[in-house]
């Protein structure tokens, strides 16, 4: 691979990866697939944010004969911070983004698409639907970011797209990092090899305390304003039960091996509750009941100073399973002894292990990868729990699915003038959700 010296230290001062937690380890950082070279292959990078830029340093070092060669994002100063940051790794054989192929604004990604054989997909995930569905219909292959979705309407134009992309033999891989990490995939292989017996009940947990605020600035339209501050608005964001905790949402429908089929909770704002914190919760509580009768308690919340955990714990017929929490996981039986611990030491990185896959299926061509359909079912089951938290009623999978929510108006129609989904009263806040009040959501 062709990159420029520097040091870790300097790379995790200068840019925001560190926070995405895509910085490899040497051993990966190192490596380099011994597969085939039938050509030189194209990327594009949809969204240029921290965790697309460090998707697409895994990208270029997944396949050393890949080039970046398109750029897109709505904010030209994204998409400068973003080759700045790839620059400190790459040189130019590697990173061929030509000026004309910068592309800025709503309707930039399909400008951005057209260029390339792969495309990277880290916008807002509101986007996400838009932009999958055309790249699927260009023929390309995909990696994404979850969610998936926002709403019930993209859940359904991802699933149509899934179609078209197993039709096409195109490989799709979906953020859901879990599924390629090396202690959940032995769990899961024991899970269905019987040692557990089947999964009766479960807790998942995403607590901590918050992510980041990004103030108004003064000439900044409303639809700017939202865009730079996405991650409090549900037309873009869907919530943190979507954007994190989805995660571990995920894990539970994988472990069980079925989506759920309906969902109670309650949750709200207690203490991130300002007008800069848009229109989201901090805590929501969330019961799911899956066709086997299984029952996971799911919690996820941004409060500081609180109890913080991000792991899964499932209660099967013969022993516990315990995953997450730094590279562990343990498998006991009821009389407390262990049957299976993972320690980690010389596990790669989950996040390069999706792209390493990825490509090596692109050049094999034996192998085709699709998480497409995994992405839009652990979205919509994610969505399910938003809906309950909100209205605090009992949704079903059924009711969801027919509700034909649809929060992202046509992207091709937004720039940054026009009046976004949601906007502020008077007195600058905006509209929040009233458990008891507020209708599916």
């Amino acid at each position: 691979m062709q990159h420029k010296k520097i040091s870790r230290r300097h790379f995790v001062k200068e840019t925001s990866l560190a926070t995405g937690g895509i910085l490899l380890s040497t051993s990966v950082l190192a490596a380099n697939l011994n597969l085939k070279k039938e050509k030189t292959l194209k990327l594009a990078l949809v969204g240029c944010g921290g965790r697309g830029t460090g998707a697409a340093v895994q990208a270029l070092k997944a396949d050393d004969n890949v080039k970046l060669v398109a750029m897109a994002d709505a904010f030209e100063d994204q998409i400068e911070k973003s080759l700045s940051s790839l620059s400190q790794i790459y040189d130019n054989s590697r990173l061929a983004v030509k000026p004309h192929k910068k592309f800025v604004g709503f309707g930039s990604y399909k400008k951005a698409i057209d260029e390339a054989d792969v495309v990277i997909l880290t916008t807002p995930p509101g986007f996400r639907p838009l932009h999958f569905e055309y790249a699927i219909k260009q023929g390309k292959h995909v990696f994404m970011e979850k969610p998936v979705a926002t709403d019930v309407a993209g859940i359904k134009k991802v699933l149509e797209a899934a179609k078209l992309a197993k039709d096409k033999k195109l490989n799709v891989v979906v953020g859901l990092q879990r599924r390629y990490q090396a202690e959940y995939l032995e769990v899961k292989k024991r899970i269905n090899n019987g040692d557990l017996g089947n999964i009766l009940s479960g807790q998942v947990y995403w607590n901590g305390a918050g992510v980041w605020v990004r103030p108004r600035q003064a000439g900044m339209t409303e639809m700017e304003y939202q865009m730079r501050n996405w991650y409090y608005f549900n037309w873009l964001c869907g919530d943190h039960i979507l954007e994190q905790h989805i995660h571990n949402i995920d894990v539970a429908n994988w472990f069980i091996g079925e989506h759920p089929i309906k969902a109670q909770g309650m949750g709200g704002r207690q203490v991130r509750n300002g007008k800069d914190h848009g229109q989201i919760f901090d805590h929501h509580f969330v019961e799911f009941t899956y066709p086997s009768g299984a029952i996971i308690s799911s919690q996820c919340r941004h409060q500081p100073g609180c109890f913080s955990q991000v792991s899964e714990t499932f209660q099967a017929t013969l022993g516990n399973s315990y995953t997450g929490g730094g590279n562990t996981a343990i498998l006991k039986d009821y009389g407390g002894n262990t049957i299976y611990k993972h320690n980690g030491e010389h596990d790669e990185n989950p996040y390069q292990v999706e792209h390493n896959r990825l490509f090596a299926a692109i050049r094999n061509k034996r192998e085709i990868i699709n998480d497409a359909e995994i992405g839009a079912n652990s979205t919509m089951t994610a969505i399910m729990g938003r809906m309950a938290t909100y209205s605090g009623k009992l949704i079903t999978w059924d009711e969801a699915m027919d509700s034909n929510l649809e929060l992202v108006p046509n992207e091709d129609l937004l720039d940054f003038s026009t009046t976004p989904p949601v906007v502020p009263d008077a007195d600058g806040n905006y509209p929040i959700p009233v458990p008891g009040k507020t209708t599916f959501y």
